[in-house]
């Protein structure tokens, strides 16, 4: 390891759980030579592939969730408020020591880890997946918090690798990372590289940097503006995405869309029946943990269900403080849509708000309606009623309060999995190839008019027996799409900044919300207590 890189090792030592326990060990006394072992170099490299393990599993989600109109967070009497950890994402009312936000030490570490690796003599077939990995970490950094240190071994004298760096200068960076190391890549999918980084998912990571370049660009967070911003890399986002469907290795079945999320997703990749996947964070119950999306959006009382909408009774309650906004729920509207099941009351778009149990084989609803612990039918209020309209988006802590907003059983949930401290078994999908065809048919589309645009677009209705469009595509419909086909995986934060729909009302981000913040800074996180206190040279994003 350099000793150029000291301030970035300062910030991710917090979030290493395996390496140097000696925290007091001076960075020039790191090892640059690795042992001539195979299996050595790849146990070094699984820690760097599964750094954000924990951190997808729960406090990443939450921040993508609660600031995108997906999901609020709600509160049960003072119950799941925790200093406002979950309200405060869900009103755009940042503060810079919640909980919700405080991982990007995480990804300080991962950068360090790979570090460790480009920065030793090991061959370049191990270099290259660590620089991928370094660049995915680096990539969030910048997509979440804007000017992000380019911690790049090579770049010492150039620049101080102790300081952020311009957003623009880190897409730059970004881009030159991923195209250098594109060709030095596997192109295996799958087997021993599952869940590692390969061709395609750097490839998958430049169409996405590309597809959000003009906010990445802007002199300022609040200086984008969608309807006029131009996107000089639309050509090179086609290009990225077409030599992933041109390789010929992923298709959108043949598994039904619901089994793509299921507890048993990995056992459906490896038997060839999930296509989708081009890069995942694997998961299992005990094995690999860290998956706990069930934890927080299963209804409150989930446990004294009998049975729960899941089909058997859970051993484990729920926590219940993320629900679904009644904007975004009334999004899934398309008759016939498959991806309508995955919200609990939607009820093939009636929104009567009726929970039905679902069968935990087929994970489709049966005609048996879940009760609550009083015997009552369990339906659900799209529409959330507060006690109080306060900073606690307060909905009260019995069954009235509890029932408030519709739920998600995208992310489905089996007891025998469940019960080992509510970690799932549920791979969570970082890139899909489903988001290689939406990004090119939006590039096309925001190139022009396009029927190889519509072509795209319905090859994902077509799948999820949606109707089919008769027309080009229009933004607004693509951003729409992307909403259903993408639910709850992480996206939707960065497609509202792009598409112009971050400072929109939904619940509780309403104008008329005391504490509701509309100010443009909000595009980007503020740094967390912790990395100013490691970074003395660091200032606090614009607007905190």
């Amino acid at each position: 390891m350099k000793t150029n890189i000291k301030m970035i090792l300062a910030a991710g030592l917090i979030g290493l759980t395996t390496g140097c326990t000696d925290l007091d060990v001076p960075v020039e006394s790191q090892y640059t030579s690795y042992p001539n072992s195979e299996a050595a170099l790849e146990a070094q490299l699984s820690g760097i592939y599964f750094q954000m393990r924990d951190c997808f599993g729960r406090r990443y989600m939450e921040a993508m969730a609660l600031s995108s109109d997906e999901y609020t967070s709600v509160a049960y009497g003072g119950n799941w408020y925790d200093n406002g950890a979950y309200a405060h994402p869900s009103l755009h009312n940042f503060n810079y020591e919640d909980a919700s936000i405080d991982w990007m030490t995480v990804l300080a570490s991962g950068v360090v880890r790979a570090n460790e690796v480009i920065d030793s003599d090991a061959d370049d077939v191990y270099k290259a997946p660590a620089r991928a990995m370094r660049a995915f970490f680096t990539y969030i950094m910048m997509d979440c918090w804007g000017d992000v240190a380019i911690n790049d071994s090579k770049l010492a004298g150039e620049i101080d690798l102790e300081m952020r760096q311009p957003r623009a200068d880190v897409a730059r960076w970004i881009e030159s990372e991923l195209k250098e190391i594109i060709p030095q890549l596997t192109t295996e999918v799958g087997g021993d590289n599952y869940g590692k980084p390969n061709r395609y998912m750097a490839e998958a990571l430049l169409a996405r940097l590309y597809i959000n370049w003009p906010v990445y660009m802007a002199k300022g967070v609040e200086n984008y503006d969608a309807a006029s911003a131009q996107n000089e890399k639309l050509a090179d986002c086609i290009a990225a995405c077409d030599d992933i469907i041109k390789s010929g290795k992923f298709e959108l079945g043949p598994d039904a869309y619901r089994f793509k999320f299921a507890p048993d997703n990995t056992e459906r990749f490896n038997a060839g029946t999930i296509k989708d996947f081009i890069y995942v964070m694997p998961y299992h119950t005990t094995e690999a943990t860290g998956m706990q999306y069930g934890r927080s959006h299963n209804y409150k009382d989930i446990k004294n269900l009998k049975p729960s909408y899941y089909g058997e009774k859970l051993s484990n309650s729920g926590g219940g403080y993320v629900t679904i906004t009644p904007e975004f729920a009334s999004l899934f509207n398309l008759p016939g849509d498959e991806r309508n099941m995955m919200i609990l009351g939607n009820n093939n778009c009636k929104n009567d708000g009726v929970v039905y149990v679902y069968d935990k084989t087929t994970l489709l609803p049966t005609s048996e309606v879940a009760k609550d612990k009083e015997g009552n039918d369990l339906i659900l209020n799209k529409d959330i009623k507060l006690v109080e309209t306060d900073f606690t988006i307060n909905v009260g802590d019995n069954l009235e309060g509890w029932r408030q907003g519709f739920r998600s059983v995208k992310w489905f949930v089996w007891d025998s999995d469940y019960k080992n401290g509510r970690n799932q078994s549920n791979d969570v999908p970082v890139f899909r190839y489903a988001d290689v065809l939406l990004m090119k048919a939006e590039a096309l589309t925001r190139q022009g008019s396009s029927t190889e645009a519509r072509s795209l677009f319905n090859q994902i209705r077509a799948y999820v027996n949606a109707p089919q469009l008769d027309h080009n595509p229009t933004l607004q419909e693509i951003y729409d799409e992307r909403g259903r086909e993408f639910f709850d995986e992480n996206m939707r934060r960065t497609d509202m900044i792009r598409f112009g729909h971050f400072e929109d009302e939904y619940f509780p981000h309403y104008k008329s919300f005391p504490t509701a913040n509309f100010d443009k800074t909000r595009r980007i996180f503020p740094i967390n207590k912790t990395m100013l206190d490691l970074n003395p040279k660091w200032t606090q994003n614009p607007g905190y």
